[in-house]
């Protein structure tokens, strides 16, 4: 079990995802953005291996605007050595790496342009990571997307663009359950059509569900997963307390933490912590795993 946190490390005195206005875009300013955002991974991925954190999920923000039409630059040529060498590194500590686009990509909207608009930021993605010659246990995250008042037609045009895609997409592409419309059950359905691995969210579960109990649902969602998908992954958060439903919480909760850990004993999956302040609650985590795991 490896167990991570996404995008930011507030220990490291830099951050990997800056970007900036696209009416400020211009090429030079792209190319120093990118060269910051790199140097700033390269650090992140020494620390997480310093504290024995191998899983992490990169920014999507790596490359600003490397989908919209306003970029024409090479990034992947300009920065193909910088992609290959923390690749490099990446497979040398073996670290899990994943990527996850932000609620605006959809691929079963009714709109085309968002559709079409949505698959060239996957394509990002994925080219990401294929420039980091990272095999296929590199997984670009998504949500199944909106119901638009049709929750049957929202999942029929899902798998039917699920079909087009790019395969470079498809083999890289994971779907996880929601909080608001999207149930495991949802996305089981939609698997069994596509045979598309699925992100267990163990938060999202517990706000909606069909009954099952947490390792019930975990153990269906592993089903999904291949071989050459790697380790099943779970996406792990608490409520945060006084705050709306479905709110992440600041930091982890460690005996509910421990309590899940002990439903799941016996399972072997990677766990994404989805949780405010990244490195610290996952350092954290990190100590619970091993006590449990041991006893």
């Amino acid at each position: 079990m490896k167990i991570g946190y996404p995008c930011i490390n507030r220990s490291v005195g830099c951050t990997a995802n800056s970007t900036f206005r696209l009416s400020s875009y211009s090429e030079k300013r792209l190319k120093k953005t990118v060269a910051n955002n790199l140097d700033c991974l390269r650090r992140i991925l020494q620390y997480n291996v310093s504290n024995n954190l191998l899983f992490f999920r990169m920014s999507s923000d790596l490359v600003p605007f490397a989908s919209h039409p306003i970029c024409k630059f090479n990034w992947v040529k300009h920065f193909s050595k910088d992609l290959s060498t923390l690749g490099g590194y990446i497979r040398k500590n073996d670290i899990r790496i994943s990527m996850h686009p932000d609620q605006f990509v959809l691929i079963n909207s009714i709109r085309q342009e968002v559709n079409d608009r949505s698959v060239r930021e996957l394509a990002y993605h994925c080219r990401v990571l294929d420039c980091m010659n990272l095999d296929h246990t590199a997984k670009v995250q998504l949500h199944v997307g909106g119901a638009y008042g049709d929750k049957q037609a929202a999942i029929l045009r899902f798998t039917n663009n699920y079909n087009s895609l790019p395969e470079t997409v498809k083999r890289r592409l994971v779907i996880e359950n929601d909080d608001r419309l999207f149930s495991v059950e949802d996305c089981l359905r939609i698997s069994e059509t596509v045979n598309l691995p699925i992100v267990f969210d163990v938060f999202h579960h517990t706000c909606l569900n069909r009954g099952e109990s947490i390792r019930e649902a975990l153990e269906n969602c592993m089903t999904t997963w291949r071989r050459k998908d790697g380790l099943p992954i779970v996406d792990y958060s608490n409520q945060q307390s006084n705050a709306s439903v479905g709110v992440h919480a600041q930091s982890i909760d460690l005996g509910r933490f421990r309590s899940f850990l002990e439903k799941t004993k016996g399972l072997d999956f990677d766990i994404m912590l989805e949780i405010k302040d990244k490195e610290r609650s996952a350092r954290e985590a990190q100590k619970i795993s091993i006590e449990v795991s041991s006893n």
